[in-house]
């Protein structure tokens, strides 16, 4: 298995910190845009200036404030996966799918690329519904 050498708990938690790395990906696209823009960069007013942006920085934005929201709740699944001691394979494809999909979201956002992008949507959230069901059934 891909997983043999690093356990479940381990993962588990590197992926709270991959999740949270991966908030930021899609705001490297808007922070290049804003430093390359033709007026410059606004320090006094950098909110001001995503109505200036190109539409795929916009789009990057979104993808931005729809990963904190993803984030918040995969947190809680991963941390209950992890207090639950789930070590099952299924829990680590969860994770890996999870990770991957939210990628792949914000690639397809950015890109406009709807069906790809809604697909990763329904595939993280499968991946974190895994996460809460193998938890709750645990407890039960």
């Amino acid at each position: 298995m891909i997983f043999d050498s690093v356990s479940v708990p381990v993962i588990l938690l590197a992926s709270i910190v991959a999740a949270a790395v991966l908030i930021y990906v899609p705001y490297t696209v808007v922070a290049y845009s804003r430093i390359t823009a033709p007026s410059g960069y606004d320090a006094a007013n950098p909110r001001a200036m995503f109505e200036q942006l190109p539409v795929y920085a916009k789009r990057a934005n979104w993808a931005h404030q729809n990963s904190f929201e993803s984030f918040s709740i995969f947190t809680a699944a991963a941390l209950m996966a992890y207090v639950t001691d789930q070590t099952s394979p299924t829990v680590m494809y969860a994770v890996v799918a999870y990770l991957g999909a939210r990628l792949l979201y914000s690639v397809a956002y950015i890109l406009a690329i709807p069906v790809l992008r809604s697909l990763m949507f329904l595939v993280g959230n499968v991946g974190i519904l895994i996460l809460f069901i193998t938890s709750i059934r645990s407890i039960m």
